[in-house]
């Protein structure tokens, strides 16, 4: 693994300025002590130029050129998700850490070749999971963690947002196959990792997903039905098409002990919170909520806290590649499930 960064700044570029690299852009400079944006790069000259001059950095139209910089350490690449494969293993190939959104990559082989690049290169490879930061959540998950639903029987999700049509003609790549994926790989990523991050390993999926008014090759609404190996049954409803607004990301747990559900618009309300016995961090409950319009949460920052103290050599990766890889083959199980009309078990691959 390359050396740790010590003594001075971690040097960082982003690639692609588009929606989500504002989530980086504001994470960096919380973390500005620690962390320097020195690059950025995007295919459109006109963005590309105004990021550049909005943080005073070098600007670059070709990762390839970025990539040459001798003074990064990393790269954030917030380019749109089919890319983020290719663009990683270059970064790897060049020495260089990589930082991507979700989902890692939208097919399978791709996401194991970046896995692979970077084990290879000796480099770190994060996948940005910052819901998992939630405060609502880490509650949750050290409920389930401390066994205190006991058995865990039933666990539901809703995604119930909108995105409009003028969402998809945005950009070109948008609710494409190649570069996007719908609503279970786009929108409802972060919400598909809960699923194996609180619960454990999944052992089978069934799931059915239309395309039923956007313009667009892939689906904006989906339901999918899940079997634990603990034995757990679950089930998730998602769709792009809520009427006016964003409605609802919930999860809810049913267990032997204990039944707990987290609503809002972004899982950002704990509405129930019952268990047999009462711990001291209850009282917590209350001050975790939070108001947000944001699906995106306000993770991203303690994501980056992470990704430093990794570098430094003082942690390990909250969700690297290995993680990242485990949300990414629900998703694929699930529209493999979709397209075939059967149950999908899991691993996808032995």
């Amino acid at each position: 693994m390359s050396k740790k960064i010590v003594n001075r700044k971690i040097r960082i570029g982003i690639i692609g300025c588009g929606r989500i690299s504002n989530n980086h852009f504001l994470a960096l400079e919380k973390h500005q002590d620690n962390m320097e944006l020195v690059a950025v790069c995007d295919s459109d000259t006109e963005i590309l130029r105004q990021a550049g001059e909005k943080y005073n950095v070098a600007t670059f139209a070709r990762v390839e050129d970025l990539l040459k910089m001798d003074d990064l350490d990393a790269v954030s690449i917030c380019t749109p998700s089919g890319f983020h494969s290719q663009q990683a293993i270059l970064a790897a190939r060049a020495g260089i850490h990589v930082i991507t959104e979700k989902p890692m990559a939208t097919r399978w082989r791709d996401a194991l070749d970046m896995v692979k690049a970077c084990d290879d290169a000796g480099i770190r490879l994060f996948v940005v999971k910052q819901n998992r930061r939630n405060s609502t959540l880490q509650l949750l998950k050290r409920a389930i963690d401390e066994k205190r639903f006991g058995r865990i029987f039933m666990v539901h999700l809703n995604v119930f947002w909108t995105r409009p049509q003028e969402y998809y003609d945005s950009a070109k790549w948008r609710g494409t196959w190649e570069l996007d994926g719908g609503a279970f790989m786009n929108q409802a990523s972060h919400y598909i990792d809960l699923l194996e991050w609180m619960v454990g390993p999944i052992a089978d999926i069934q799931a059915m997903t239309g395309t039923l008014d956007r313009d667009i090759e892939v689906e904006d609404t989906g339901v999918m039905n899940v079997r634990w190996r603990n034995g757990a049954l679950g089930s998730m409803a998602v769709t792009m098409l809520t009427y006016p607004k964003n409605l609802e990301g919930s999860i809810t747990i049913i267990g032997e002990k204990g039944t707990a559900r987290i609503g809002g618009v972004a899982v950002n309300d704990i509405q129930r919170w019952e268990f047999d016995e009462i711990k001291d961090y209850d009282k917590q409950v209350e001050d975790a909520n939070y108001q947000t319009t944001s699906v995106y949460g306000f993770g991203h920052p303690l994501y980056y806290k992470n990704i430093i103290d990794v570098l430094r050599g003082d942690a390990e990766p909250e969700t690297d590649g290995r993680e990242g890889l485990k949300s990414l083959e629900v998703i694929i199980a699930a529209y493999l499930s979709a397209r075939d009309g059967k149950t999908v078990s899991l691993p996808l691959e032995y």
